[in-house]
């Protein structure tokens, strides 16, 4: 086993210790539960990323036997000038903030005010750089009172207790060396049991690594050019994953991410994956709010334009009752943003209204001129034979703003059965488009009641490469042009565009007959029998006695 799988199981022990913690004082599966173990867990982080970072600083520091004493010895000047150099991705702390000060102090009287404070005291200290904003422009300040969450107060400081000395005994320091690989799996992790639909308007659902994987290495071919000052957007962001990925592939120095997501929850995870990734830049960049009725005017362009981006990823939802202000969508403020029309409101199922169709319009007038985005959709999309879908396929089509499709296999995501594709847009593609239908790929597993498909990292390759180099492979893929998709009704499924084969034999004309009068005896048979059961379930009939 390499150090870097033993500290990854060591981080996975914590996470685990800290939700035995919150169980053992009875909030195990309560809706606290993630806060807790997301900033609990948090704070861990930060207070050794800051020793890490200042130790670097200050080697003298990394020396003492202890950092934490070594550096209260420091001169206000000296600390000040310290905490200067650490750079915006990591957090400032003062010395009542740190673990050790904490974990010293657990005897004394009403120990969860001073844990409480501590994470508040944080929070306030860092609240430009690390708070997410809402759509009216209100801060969500990095931590809350973790321990009020206890609902008996004689309880608290215990609990404050079990916390930290499970903090105590394992340290982040040695792995802040690692990259993506490393957080990506960490933060799946962590929040494997807090991000699911859990009853509310969004559902927020892990994107599968692959589809996360293949989504950005389309958009960001590892063979092209290297990109800098690029800004990517996910208008339903979930906790992130689309983005992580894609900002990895990019380089996470590279570009500037914003988001936007109705889920206060959605938006605690995202800014915790954007701390784990080293992209703490683009904290300030996380709205939460409604995109469609409410979208984050960013302002970035000095002329005070909505901002286009160069690159969008997105898993929105796809169904979803939006009726209660579907009308207040219907402005015309609107006309150019929801180009292909606003989906009408049901008598019936409403929660079973297509918002994809909305996020998707969304999507294609924010995109950049030149960018490109990737776009999670129902496979039904991609051949619906009138209605907004087809108006959308239309507009990519004759705007020549199309890549082309990936229609994954059933079950790519274990919490949902609907078939999905992911649609590629390119501002940019005047010439032929790729149509790949993986749908025959992959393999079949449980996870937990649900069943799930797996791709092995052999056919994630394949479908990038073939995607990229624009291959057509049969039974795989098709490359098509612009007019041959309008030749059929705008339909984006590659088997509807795959060449149709006859094969022939070459048979004599007696055989040919022999076969035909085989065939005729096997049909003959099958209709004396069914002949035969449908008189036998006849005389059953008669048999009973209705009365």
């Amino acid at each position: 086993m390499t150090t870097a799988h033993q500290f990854q199981e060591q981080a996975r022990t914590l996470i685990d210790d800290l939700k035995a913690v919150c169980a053992r004082f009875g909030l195990g599966n309560d809706a606290a539960e993630f806060k807790i173990i997301t900033q609990v867990f948090l704070y861990k982080f930060l207070n050794d990323k800051f020793a890490y970072k200042a130790k670097q600083i200050e080697p003298a520091l990394a020396q003492a036997d202890s950092w934490e004493d070594a550096i209260t010895e420091l001169s206000d000047n000296d600390f000040e000038m310290l905490t200067m150099q650490l750079g915006a991705g990591t957090a400032k702390l003062q010395p009542q903030h740190f673990l050790a000060t904490l974990f010293a102090s657990q005897d004394k009287k009403d120990f969860h005010k001073t844990f409480d404070a501590t994470l508040i005291g944080i929070a306030a200290l860092n609240s430009e750089v690390f708070s997410v904003r809402t759509a009216g422009g209100s801060r969500i300040q990095l931590f809350d009172r973790v321990t009020e969450f206890i609902s008996d107060p004689s309880q608290r400081d215990p609990f404050a207790k079990a916390l930290i000395n499970k903090l105590i005994t394992f340290s982040f320091e040695h792995i802040f060396a690692e990259g993506f690989d490393f957080y990506s799996t960490l933060f799946e992790y962590l929040i494997k049991d807090y991000n699911s639909d859990a009853g509310g308007k969004y559902a927020e659902y892990y994107t599968p690594h692959a589809v996360a994987k293949i989504m950005a290495a389309i958009l960001v071919p590892s063979t092209g050019k290297k990109l800098s000052s690029v800004s990517c957007y996910d208008p339903a962001a979930g906790s992130g994953t689309l983005l992580m990925n894609l900002a990895h592939a990019i380089g996470e120095d590279r570009c500037a991410i914003y988001t936007q997501d109705i889920s206060q929850k959605s938006s605690g995870l995202l800014r915790l994956n954007l701390i784990l990734n080293n992209l703490v830049h683009s904290i300030p960049n996380v709205i939460q709010g409604n995109t469609i009725s409410e979208p984050y005017p960013f302002h970035l362009k000095t002329d005070g334009a909505p901002e286009k981006f160069d690159f969008i990823v997105s898993n929105p939802p796809f169904k979803l009752d939006f009726s209660d202000y579907r009308d207040d969508l219907d402005t015309k403020a609107n006309k150019e943003r929801f180009f292909a029309g606003l989906p009408n409101v049901p008598k019936k199922a409403k929660d079973k209204m297509a918002i994809y169709q909305l996020f998707l319009q969304h999507i294609v007038t924010s995109l950049a001129k030149g960018g490109r985005a990737a776009v999670v959709v129902p496979t039904g999309f991609l051949t619906a034979q009138s209605g907004i879908d087809k108006k959308i396929r239309q507009h990519l089509v004759e705007n020549k703003m199309l890549a082309g499709v990936v229609s994954m296999p059933s079950n790519i995501f274990a919490t949902t059965g609907t078939n999905v594709s992911i649609l590629f847009i390119d501002d940019n593609n005047d010439g032929d488009v790729v149509l790949l239908d993986a749908s025959k790929l992959g393999k079949k597993v449980k996870e937990g009641k649900n069943e799930k498909t797996l791709l092995s990292a052999a056919e994630e390759e394949q479908i990038i490469g073939t995607f990229n180099e624009k291959r057509a492979v049969e039974d795989l893929s098709v490359v098509v042009s612009y007019e041959q998709i309008a030749e059929k009704n705008y339909s984006l499924s590659a088997g509807q565009h795959f060449e149709v084969k006859i094969n022939f034999l070459d048979i004599s004309a007696t055989e040919f007959q022999n076969q035909v009068k085989a065939s005729r005896a096997r049909l003959s048979e099958s209709f004396l029998a069914a002949h035969r059961l449908e008189k036998l379930i006849e005389k059953q009939l008669n048999s009973l006695n209705f009365e």
